[in-house]
């Protein structure tokens, strides 16, 4: 074949799992050779008989365009005056002789199902608009920053009842600017996104997909998520895609036996499938399958500039056993997933170093590490879920207060490892679906006793080491649990009582991201203490949020999950003057000034003393002391540990894989490790 498209080195990076860029060859490309326009298409089906690409260009008749196998595993097609929206499939003869058509794995774009055909995409059109907002992100350390996630299914956010089709689906660009206005006048920072990459199922919710570089067509066009994004980013607003790379389902026009063989997923019985989804499992083993995952979270960070990737079922790849009653254990005998360790490790370690994206673990396993540097024998993630907060808080929250003693422990066990990894707070979707009810109807009580325990659970939330990520409609206590088929019940936040749950954390939101105090959590343990952590018999939990140097910008925190008002309650403080509250749960909590006494309570020398209201948190400002040399000398220290651990982080290639250069080729083996130029970046 002449002109041919994935030349030598891409073969040789790609068999190394080393080709990030690798959705820039494979898949179907807009070209022009010899000064003819076409598409040129690129497969990877080692155990392919032969294949042709069918389309509506060719009025899906097989053997019209039949592809030339290159070498031993790849198959490519240049084919004359096809244009951009063609769908198409690739016809596949497969090992075994039976023949298939199949979707192209690298497909920038697809048909709304329950078609599923693939179509050829520009992606170079859209003109990006977000360069400030970029170029501020720049070597941010996000931990040092606010991260407070409003977590979205797109679907059923809102409804569009103009229109009499079954979805009823706002599109992209609707939606971008609706959303955008909540998000901003609510004050969360990100959101994020459920069920983007393209997949048929819609109970699935978008966790058994399908196209790994492909926008849901549910909601529009590429160029359409496009425009969201770019203008979420116009508006301050970060964008985190929620990401599946453990398994896929197992439909046939997809990804499954693909080629006659299992390519894409394992090969063991004992590995193929995760019974309990009735999904296949990625083979990490093979470096070209490890590629195709590597290359796809770099696509979404590099064509539609997404800030983060959040790693659905982390667990599940880092366990043999998972989901499985019969399974293979790793070349030592254990349960590890030794090929998933690697492929974190290598897939966190160079996009961290090439762009300032980063990936967040949905994991609820015990592995420690999961987010310290691969050299440090982590894995490199820049957050993890913390699941062992949501389960042990959902646990005191179902309780009566009565009991409520009985289980204190669950809340403040949570502060014992709060930083041993970086942690992200959930209330996702999960918890409000299936039965397990609604965020306000974890609670016991009437619906006032509800609505104010609510508000207390936001105010621990908040002050809780930790970003922030809470599912939407939880914010206006959503009393149906979710259901991706319809709306959120909006109609809510006309109740006095919901719109004051709405008004409080809305409130809670920007004290969050107005209090280094509260959002930075690079400080380690010293930045939260307790004041009284066995206050068990009155349900109460009162703590501080500090810097690590001294008590300058503290705060307070005095959170009640009883139903009783506390008259006269003592809070030890941890320095002289008066003290400011900035913050009640309760709509009447106007502004009260409080002048410590020197007095010993709870350990501490000086006493504050007011009135608690039943299920009342309150928030107090520290008054400010001018910093003693030594604590300025300890700020200057701490300071410089953060930029340097960054740096580190910044610039950790441990554990991506040493690939030799090719013979006669070590200039572009070089230029493809190294991080893009700024002006490819802003494409």
């Amino acid at each position: 074949m002449q002109n041919k498209f994935f030349g030598e080195l891409d073969r040789y990076l790609f068999h190394h799992g080393t080709h990030y860029e690798l959705y820039e060859k494979m898949g179907a490309h807009l070209r022009t050779v010899d000064g003819v326009s076409g598409v040129h298409f690129v497969l990877w089906a080692p155990n392919a008989r032969a294949i042709c690409v069918v389309s509506d260009g060719n009025g899906w008749t097989p053997w019209r365009d039949v592809m030339e196998k290159v070498d031993d595993c790849m198959w490519e097609l240049f084919v004359p005056g096809m244009c951009e929206g063609v769908k198409y499939k690739y016809h596949i003869v497969r090992a075994d002789g039976s023949e298939v058509d199949k979707i192209d794995p690298y497909a920038f774009r697809s048909e709304l199902r329950p078609a599923n055909a693939s179509v050829v995409a520009d992606l170079g059109k859209f003109k990006w608009s977000d360069k400030d907002y970029r170029k501020g992100k720049k070597g941010e350390n996000f931990l040092e920053k606010p991260m407070a996630v409003y977590e979205v299914h797109l679907g059923s956010w809102k409804k569009d009842l103009s229109k009499w089709d079954e979805d009823q689906y706002f599109d992209y660009r609707r939606l971008a600017h609706e959303l955008a206005e909540y998000v901003k006048w609510m004050g969360y920072t990100h959101v994020e996104l459920m069920g983007i990459c393209e997949y048929p199922f819609d109970p699935s919710w978008g966790y058994q997909v399908t196209g790994y570089f492909a926008p849901t067509a549910r909601y529009g066009s590429p160029e359409d998520f496009m425009y969201f994004v770019d203008y979420m980013h116009k508006n301050g607003i970060g964008v985190i895609l929620d990401w599946v790379p453990a398994h896929f389902p197992k439909d046939d026009f997809a990804l499954a036996n693909f080629d006659g063989t299992p390519q894409y997923e394992y090969a063991d019985p004992l590995r193929a499938e995760y019974p309990e989804w009735g999904t296949k499992a990625f083979d990490l083993g093979k470096p070209e399958v490890s590629n195709f995952l590597i290359a796809s979270a770099f696509f979404w960070v590099e064509k539609y500039h997404i800030d983060a990737l959040r790693v659905d079922a982390v667990a599940a790849m880092f366990y043999n056993s998972f989901g499985r009653e019969k399974w293979r254990p790793n070349v030592d005998g254990g349960n590890e997933n030794y090929e998933s360790f690697e492929f974190f490790r290598h897939l966190n370690s160079i996009l961290r170093q090439r762009t300032d994206a980063f990936l967040i673990a949905e994991d609820s396993s015990i592995i420690a590490g999961v987010t310290k540097p691969a050299k440090k024998g982590g894995f490199g993630f820049g957050l993890k879920w913390n699941m062992g907060w949501m389960n042990d808080t959902i646990k005191y929250y179902n309780t009566d207060p009565i009991f409520r003693p009985y289980h204190h422990g669950l809340m403040t066990h949570t502060f014992e490892y709060a930083f041993i990894e970086n942690y992200m707070l959930v209330l996702s979707h999960d918890e409000v679906v299936y039965g397990k009810g609604s965020m306000i109807n974890k609670f016991t009580g009437n619906k006032q006793d509800k609505l104010g325990s609510l508000k207390t659970c936001y105010t621990m939330m908040m002050g809780h080491p930790g970003k922030k990520l809470l599912f939407m409609g939880q914010d206006f206590a959503q009393e149906r649990e979710w259901n991706f088929k319809t709306g959120l019940d909006w109609f809510l936040c006309d109740d006095e009582g919901h719109r004051d749950v709405l008004n409080c954390y809305r409130t809670l939101l920007h004290l969050y991201r107005e209090r280094p105090v509260l959002h930075n959590d690079c400080g380690g343990p010293s930045t939260c203490e307790w004041i009284n952590s066995g206050d068990y018999n009155r349900n109460i939990f009162t703590f501080i949020r500090r810097n690590p140097w001294n008590y300058n910008n503290a705060l307070i925190f005095v959170c009640n999950f009883a139903p009783v008002e506390r008259t006269d309650m003592g809070v030890g403080a941890p320095v002289d003057g008066v003290y400011k509250r900035i913050f009640s749960t309760y709509p009447d909590g106007s502004p009260l000034e409080i002048e410590a006494k020197e007095e010993l309570c709870d350990g501490r020398k000086y006493k504050l003393t007011f009135n608690l209201r039943p299920y009342e948190s309150c928030i107090f400002e520290v008054p400010f002391h001018e910093s003693t040399p030594d604590e300025q000398k300890k700020e200057k220290s701490v300071k410089s540990a953060i930029k340097r651990a960054h740096k580190e982080v910044k610039t950790d290639l441990s554990h991506v894989p040493k690939v030799e250069p090719l013979a006669g080729a070590e200039k572009p083996v070089k230029r493809a490790a190294r991080k893009p130029s700024a002006k490819k970046q802003s494409n």
